[in-house]
């Protein structure tokens, strides 16, 4: 049984479903075949019971019925002045009389004899009640047969009343050839019609399963298609007002390849920027220590002030270059891992957290502080990077002895400098990933740190924005939802 579910399983969808259909076809027609069967037969063997229950209505001749039951003959005879019953002249009809003990005198107009049984002698025994029993029978020849038996009514004459005739039973029998054959032939006949609504059911169920799993045969085309030659441009044609289970699955697959096409487009571009952006640091870094080798390789010493200033340069490249690796490993991390660690923050701490290396790289500067108190939910550590991503450009664009305003109301947070801004044009593009100011590519930076900074707080819920100010400069805003007391914790 295991080994027949197990090859049903391994066949193709629309055979299981054509021989599904075949299956609950063949089980309706065969409960309906059967149902119309027995009704037929019922309906049969009533017409039989009615003809031997019009034929047994009538007494039969007490002498008659004396002189049977003394010669008591065992099979049919030549007719005598025996015969007797409402049956004589009715050919293939059986008529006997039956004793106490069982006993049959076959009557001289009976087709045959028919063998008793214990249910004849029943009705002997119950002849009082006046009621008789049907039955299925065999005669001598092993015919079948339908057998009334009643107890037997007399009449002594015309105008005498029928009287109850001691210890026999009228036994009274038609052969159900023809019931038989009616009944062979309305079952070859459903049987045929039956294997023909089957046969028909399952190229139906085949041809409709054909029809409805075309789209799931394109459907599976595309996706073999994009396994072997990963080519992300397939698309599945749809009908706009289609919206069975098959169209959603299209749609679904569709925007499925059209995101995968998008990231590995990302994905792309996000290697040749990475590279463009490395590339810079690596060659500062390669040709500082190539100078540094030659003169230990020559012996031609640089200069103090040259070689200190080469140093710092060295320096200040493998910072650019960590800084740059960090703010890559940070946009690499997937959304699941940056929710890791998410839990309710003091935005406020985390403010005065990054003024605090704000001012350090920034000693000339004035940056002055409003704020107020607010708990948002983040990651504390990415949180705290993209809120001084933020101030380091106020910082790197603010110009010497310059201010940098910083207040937190209500969950906004403001960073306004007083630097050059940010032309109209750039600021649709200062959040895309290694996107950097024309005006500003010979200062430090990756280009990602807006870019993080803009995850990092889509991420918390909120929402950030870069304006110009009409007495210039420019205005980093963070809004983040929250509350300004910290939520109470759980039991």
């Amino acid at each position: 049984m295991r080994k027949v579910l197990r090859r049903f399983q391994t066949l193709p969808i629309r055979s299981r479903l054509a021989m599904l259909v075949a299956a609950a076809v063949a089980f309706a027609v065969a409960a309906v075949s059967v149902t119309c069967w027995f009704i037929v037969q019922g309906k049969l063997y009533d017409q039989v019971d009615n003809e031997l229950q019009k034929g047994a209505q009538r007494p039969v001749n007490a002498a008659q019925a004396e002189a049977l039951l003394r010669v008591c003959p065992q099979e049919a005879t030549e007719p005598t002045d025996s015969n007797f019953g409402d049956l004589r002249g009715r050919d293939n009809n059986y008529t006997e009389l039956v004793k106490a003990n069982g006993k049959a005198c076959v009557s001289s107009d009976s087709a045959g004899a028919v063998k008793t049984t214990s249910s004849d002698k029943d009705v002997i025994k119950r002849a009082a009640t006046g009621k008789g029993v049907f039955r299925n029978g065999t005669d001598s020849d092993g015919n079948d047969v339908r057998v009334l038996t009643i107890p037997l009514v007399v009449s002594q004459g015309l105008g005498s009343s029928p009287q109850l005739y001691p210890d026999t039973a009228l036994l009274m029998a038609i052969p159900l050839k023809n019931t038989e054959k009616t009944l062979n032939d309305l079952a070859l006949i459903l049987l045929l019609v039956s294997g023909i609504g089957v046969v028909g059911a399952g190229a139906a169920g085949l041809f409709v399963a054909r029809a409805g799993l075309r789209p799931v045969d394109k459907l599976t085309e595309a996706v073999e298609h994009v396994a072997r030659t990963e080519d992300l441009g397939i698309r599945i044609p749809v009908e706009d007002d289609a919206e069975d289970e098959i169209a959603r699955l299209s749609r679904s697959f569709n925007s499925m390849t059209s995101s995968l096409a998008s990231s590995r487009e990302l994905q792309q571009q996000l290697i040749a920027d990475a590279g463009h952006e490395l590339r810079t640091p690596l060659t500062s870094l390669r040709t500082n220590i190539e100078l540094l080798t030659r003169s230990e390789e020559t012996g031609r010493p640089i200069p103090p002030a040259d070689r200190k200033a080469l140093l710092a340069s060295v320096k200040a490249q493998m910072t650019e270059l960590a800084s740059l690796i960090g703010d890559l490993q940070e946009l690499s991390r997937s959304e699941g891992q940056r929710g890791e660690r998410v839990q309710v923050v003091s935005l406020q701490d985390t403010v005065e957290a990054a003024l605090r290396r704000a001012r350090l790289r920034g000693p000339e500067l004035t940056i002055t502080a409003d704020l107020q108190p607010w708990y948002v939910r983040a990651e504390p550590s990415a949180l705290e990077r993209a809120i001084v991503n933020i101030l380091d450009n106020a910082v790197k664009f603010s110009p010497e002895g310059g201010t940098i305003e910083v207040q937190l109301d209500h969950g906004t947070l403001t960073v306004r400098d007083h630097g050059p801004g940010i032309p109209a044009d750039e600021l649709p593009h200062v959040f895309d990933r290694f996107w950097r100011s024309p005006s500003a590519r010979a200062l430090p930076g990756s280009g990602l740190g807006l870019s993080i900074v803009a995850r990092t707080v889509e991420q918390a819920g909120g929402e950030v924005t870069l304006s110009r100010p009409t007495d210039g400069g420019t205005m980093a805003t963070v809004r983040l939802p929250g509350a300004p007391t910290p939520p109470p914790e759980s039991p």
